[in-house]
């Protein structure tokens, strides 16, 4: 396990460093997601033999949970460039699922030093309605305050969220986790997907197979995007078909999928 400190209060963030071949290459996991989601994966045959980062973004995870970071899509991206920076890396290819893919998007448009290639795992890229109650980070958002989802919706989240999600979201800290859905509907400035679509680098976005909420795919496709569907997994495409995200993540870093 390594660390860094990311921001000028000292709050730290700790990854899971595996040893390879340069470029390097950084996994980032989703709203209460966790590095460890990515272990496998990051060892598949397809993909091993790099050096890899399995980064648990602030808040979530090992890493620190400071009071005083508001957890917004730029502030995650601020930290986990400190963290690339302390780890001495640039141009690496940055895999990253979900809510860490809308962090990542944010990182490659700041910090384009950071990032060559990019895969985005059923990422959000569109600003999200908050509804309290519902399934996602809307339904997080939507508890209307701060102390409202401290004092009801965080025990609430274990029925809402499920066991698979509530296992790894119980590891993170209940401010940090209503903080960011917060920070990811209301998306970044330019959203996610015209920072997406504007970026210059190899890029692909991977989706579950038959995702009946997917849209715009013609768009990302037309722009040089590659849009590849994973069959056999839900959200969570990685633990959910670990060979198929594995051997589709590849392509897409080599330039195969289209």
């Amino acid at each position: 396990m390594r660390e860094a400190v990311v921001t000028s209060g000292g709050a730290r963030m700790r990854w899971v460093e595996l040893p390879g071949e340069e470029p390097c290459r950084v996994y980032v996991h989703g709203l209460g997601g966790v590095s460890g989601m990515f272990v496998e994966a990051a060892s598949h045959p397809a993909l091993a033999g790099r050096r890899s980062l399995l980064v648990d973004l602030l808040g979530f995870g090992v890493s620190d949970r400071p009071d005083d970071f508001d957890y917004s899509l730029e502030a995650h991206a601020g930290a986990l460039a400190a963290l690339l920076g302390a780890a001495g890396v640039s141009g690496a290819e940055v895999v990253a699922h979900s809510m860490g893919g809308s962090v990542a998007l944010v990182l490659a448009e700041r910090w384009p030093e950071l990032v060559a290639k990019l895969v985005l795992v059923d990422a959000n890229l569109d600003a999200i309605t908050p509804a309290k109650g519902a399934p996602g980070s809307g339904g997080i958002a939507g508890w209307g305050s701060e102390e409202e989802f401290l004092a009801t919706g965080w025990d609430a989240m274990r029925e809402i969220a499920g066991e698979t999600w509530w296992s790894t979201m119980k590891t993170g800290g209940a401010r940090a986790v209503y903080r960011s859905a917060v920070g990811l509907t209301r998306g970044s400035d330019p959203v996610m997907r015209d920072l997406l679509l504007g970026l210059k680098i190899p890029r692909g976005y991977l989706l579950p197979e038959g995702d009946p909420h997917f849209r715009g795919g013609a768009g990302l496709t037309a722009a040089g995007v590659a849009v590849v569907a994973v069959p056999d997994c839900g959200h969570n495409v990685m633990t959910d078909n670990v060979d198929g995200f594995a051997r589709a993540t590849a392509a897409v870093l080599a330039g195969e999928a289209r």
